[in-house]
């Protein structure tokens, strides 16, 4: 059989072959990622690393806010989704061998990273579909490996992040004094922001589209290339753990069940240890030489076991028949790519001048949130009824369409691929 005629017979899975956790697990990620990000549509992206910092300081009524947001979100829904992306190579390419499959999942990442670059420069700069593109190609080398090499490399790889994110706090805490002030100065320059700059911003942002879309653009151009190299050993590292676990049939629900049982158990411990660090992060108000370190530790290096003790419970919902929760989850994570760009585009149109709100710098952290439950509680509430009459969402047909080079049916009667 030649290579053109196999990739013609490579077609999306069908909705009844579709694995339901993975799907729970998708929706309740792609939902958490959003209230770790609605800080940077909504202020300068330096109040998401520092929630002292106006408009959205907190103080000690409106800590939990913050607090929230930190313990239960930030880090480990992104690290979830990770996983599953990386799963997802694996689901997709097959095997190495596989050239029909290998094809299509190569034309997948290209599409992802172009999507990554509209998405990036024209609607909000804090876009990560380009990082994964890029990741997905170096993943995608080792998807024949068997789980214990993926396990060995992808843990590896997680340390040597978290090595990378936390080592400036205590090699600065080793610098004399006198000479201190002069290394923490430019660092702390970079996390402030002046009036001025904050008023510049905010003109840019309120103002037309053409204002607010130049403004996104120089922002990416500052921050996509720190964080897609300050990023790629921990995003690849994650992405061979989850491959892994699918390979071993974790990620599908085929573990037993007291090991989910003990993950969450894990999970749950970890989420104590972050929320003891987090609680004293506050009392220390951020110390820049505490953030760079020891501050930054437990959340880094915990979170993988928070996302797997996520991932674990969610299962276990999903064995034990809670649809009332985990069918609108599942929902959500089906539909992903288009909900993901969604709240970018509500978001955007909330906090962007030109064609909507023009909020930009205006809310507090607790208005942010009412605005993020209002987000859930849409998305939630749409995903079920678009996938009551089509198979999957308007983008993923886009996606797939281009991935598999010929027709994708979104109908809902009709197999996919059809």
């Amino acid at each position: 059989m030649s290579d053109a005629s196999a990739t013609a017979e490579v077609a999306p899975v069908k909705t009844v072959d579709r694995i339901m956790s993975l799907d729970v697990m998708r929706g309740f990620a792609v939902l958490g990622i959003l209230a770790v990000n609605a800080a940077y549509f909504a202020a300068p992206w330096q109040t998401g690393f520092d929630p002292t910092i106006p408009p959205l300081g907190v103080n000690d009524q409106t800590m939990w806010s913050w607090f929230v947001m930190h313990v239960f979100f930030e880090f480990k829904c992104i690290t979830l989704f990770s996983m599953l992306f990386g799963a997802s190579i694996y689901m997709v390419g097959g095997e190495r061998s596989d050239r029909s499959r290998g094809a299509v999942l190569r034309r997948r990442l290209m599409w992802l990273a172009l999507f990554g670059l509209i998405h990036g420069l024209l609607i909000w700069y804090g876009d990560i579909l380009f990082h994964y593109a890029l990741v997905g190609f170096i993943a995608l080398l080792m998807r024949s490996w068997k789980p214990r090499t993926l396990f060995i490399v992808g843990g590896i790889l997680y340390v040597l992040a978290f090595g990378m994110q936390t080592f400036s706090g205590p090699m600065l805490a080793l610098v004399p004094p006198e000479q201190l002030e002069e290394i923490l100065a430019p660092i702390e320059a970079a996390f402030a922001v002046p009036t001025a700059e904050f008023e510049r911003m905010q003109a840019a942002f309120q103002g037309g589209v053409l204002s607010s879309v130049q403004e996104n653009i120089a922002v990416w151009l500052v921050a996509a290339p720190n964080s897609i190299l300050g990023l790629i050993p921990r995003t690849l590292g994650v992405m061979l753990i989850g491959m892994g676990l699918l390979k071993v049939g974790f990620l599908s629900g085929r573990a037993p069940v007291w090991l989910y049982a003990l993950m969450t158990l894990i999970g749950a411990a970890s989420l104590a240890l972050i929320a003891y660090q987090a609680q004293i992060n506050w009392a220390l108000r951020f110390d820049t030489i505490h953030m760079l370190g020891a501050g930054l530790a437990a959340n880094v290096g915990l979170s993988i076991f928070v996302s797997i003790g996520y991932a674990s419970a969610l299962i276990l919902l999903v064995k034990a028949g809670a649809k009332l929760l985990t069918g609108p989850l599942a929902a959500v994570g089906r539909m992903a790519f288009t909900n993901y760009i969604a709240q970018s585009l509500i978001m955007t149109t909330i906090f962007y001048g030109g064609r909507g709100f023009g909020l930009w710098g205006e809310v507090d952290r607790v208005t942010l949130w009412a605005i993020v439950l209002g987000v859930w509680a849409a998305q939630l509430i749409w995903s079920p009824i678009w996938l009551s009459r089509f198979s999957m969402g308007p983008l993923e047909w886009v996606w797939r369409r281009l991935s598999y080079g010929k027709q994708v049916s979104m109908a809902k009667q009709a197999p996919a691929g059809a």
